[in-house]
């Protein structure tokens, strides 16, 4: 554990009992809620969080470690505050824990400077409002759920639609487009899935520019719980520093909810909607009210939600939702298609698509994009049932357009070059203007769809 534990510290209790995660110790002194409290076995340390006061003598934990081992009547010692984790610059191209210590083999970062990872969002007079736009070089993201600079936008799909792909191209985007940094909270991730991101982010030459912290799925429901919290730290911390663009991103909001669900079960709470823990709205809050800008620099939060059974009502994902200045609704069926990144245009939406911010020719496109595809969308029952033959010319003309605009809007990425062979490319929110516009007025209308298809700027087609 990354506090300072090795000064004298006083015994406030013995463990009473433990079952599974949960440890309830006897006390002499009552700690204050969220205070991290310790015990030592094998030279090793144990950790604990206090989430409960049962009666004027007990107090129900839960451990950020394995128990196996404890024992009743073992010490107890307060450390004195909550969770602490060490902050330094040292912290960027390196994979940390919950507790900020190295998961990559590295050394240790310097414990000169400690942060409370439960500390509290910026007072409201420093908190800068989101009036810009962040541009990213993903052409069906900046055209038409253009993200909020200082806001947070939510990726929302099942299990397979491309939500950790987009997340690593956001990294590689904030890094060559804005000279920013980024911080990646894995929260609940699989091993498996961790060593391959951190593989990939080293290969796209993206890890000098950001800090990875993983809670694993293998892990106590406490570490699951917090891990968000000890990366937004980490984001806050390289905010009022370095004064630089951060990208804070999570895989996956909703794991973080699972786990303050077991957190739940634990404690006894009775559940309440669907199952989920009574606390839902407040814990979600908790972790989004913390992602905020200030004069001295921009926090940008990009977060993957999976959505389970792809119940967009789920209560969950409603919770989730409310925060949100964009969303990102990630569909199987353009997937399936081959449409990748697999945006659904007309599902997906920003609170700046509004003409006095993007400004009256990039509302003015975009707008006339999402008509082209939901005219689409409508005839697509019909084209399956009756063919295109049986179509208006004017409506032949609108699904051929459509359809050049679908597969233009995707898009190879830099982070998956190497499995793909198709070189990454961007494209500034200028070119995509200029492309769109083309294909509305039909100058494409000879071209294939094929020459369409994950290609950067139309223009190389005509040479």
């Amino acid at each position: 554990m990354p506090q300072a534990v090795d000064r004298e510290l006083i015994q406030i209790g013995t463990i009473a009992q433990v079952h599974g995660p949960v440890v309830d110790v006897a006390c002499s002194a009552l700690p204050p809620l969220h205070q991290a409290l310790i015990t030592r076995m094998d030279h090793e340390t144990y950790t604990f969080e206090v989430h409960q006061h049962l009666d004027e003598a007990h107090v129900r934990a839960i451990t950020l470690h394995r128990t196996a081992g404890l024992r009743r009547g073992m010490p107890v010692f307060d450390t004195g505050a909550s969770l602490h984790i060490p902050v330094s610059l040292e912290c960027l191209n390196r994979l940390l824990n919950v507790f900020g210590q190295p998961l990559d083999g590295g050394t240790p970062l310097p414990d000169t400077t400690y942060r409370d990872i439960l500390s509290k969002p910026a007072p409201l007079h420093e908190v800068r409002a989101a009036t810009e736009v962040l541009e990213t070089g993903i052409k069906v993201i900046d055209l038409l759920c253009p993200f909020v600079r200082g806001g947070k936008t939510g990726l929302f799909g099942g299990a397979g639609v491309g939500k950790t792909i987009l997340i690593m191209e956001f990294m590689h985007a904030v890094a060559k487009l804005h000279q920013g940094v980024s911080v990646f909270a894995g929260v609940g991730e699989r091993i498996r899935e961790g060593h391959e991101l951190w593989r990939e982010m080293q290969n796209a030459g993206v890890m000098p520019h950001a800090l990875m912290v993983f809670g694993q799925m293998d892990e106590s429901p406490g570490v699951r719980f917090r891990v968000g919290m000890t990366a937004q730290t980490y984001a806050e911390y390289l905010r009022d520093t370095l004064g630089k663009e951060v990208l804070f991103l999570m895989d996956n909001v909703y794991r973080f909810v699972q786990a303050g669900s077991e957190i739940s079960g634990l404690l006894g709470r009775m559940p309440a909607t669907v199952g989920y823990q009574p606390t839902l709205i407040t814990e979600v809050g908790s972790l989004e009210d913390r992602i905020c800008s200030t004069a001295r620099g921009n926090v940008t939060s990009i977060q993957a939600v999976y959505v389970p059974a792809d119940d967009m009502t789920d209560p969950a994902v409603g919770a989730i939702l409310v925060h949100l200045d964009t969303t990102v609704i990630l569909s199987r069926a353009q997937a399936g298609k081959g449409i990748y990144p697999a945006v659904d245009s007309l599902k997906s939406s920003s609170k700046m698509m509004d003409s006095r911010v993007l400004g009256e020719r990039h509302y003015r496109v975009a707008n006339a994009v999402r008509e082209q595809l939901a005219r689409y969308r409508e005839l697509e029952d019909i084209i399956a049932m009756l063919g295109m033959e049986e179509l208006s010319p004017e409506d032949r003309l609108i699904v051929m357009r459509a359809r050049k605009l679908q597969r233009y809007l995707t898009q190879p990425f830099y982070v998956v070059s190497r499995h793909t062979g198709i070189a990454g490319v961007s494209v500034p929110l200028e070119g995509t203007l200029e492309d769109c516009e083309a294909f509305l007025r039909g100058d494409y209308d000879s071209v294939s769809e094929d020459q369409c298809y994950m290609r950067g700027r139309m223009q190389e087609q005509k040479k």
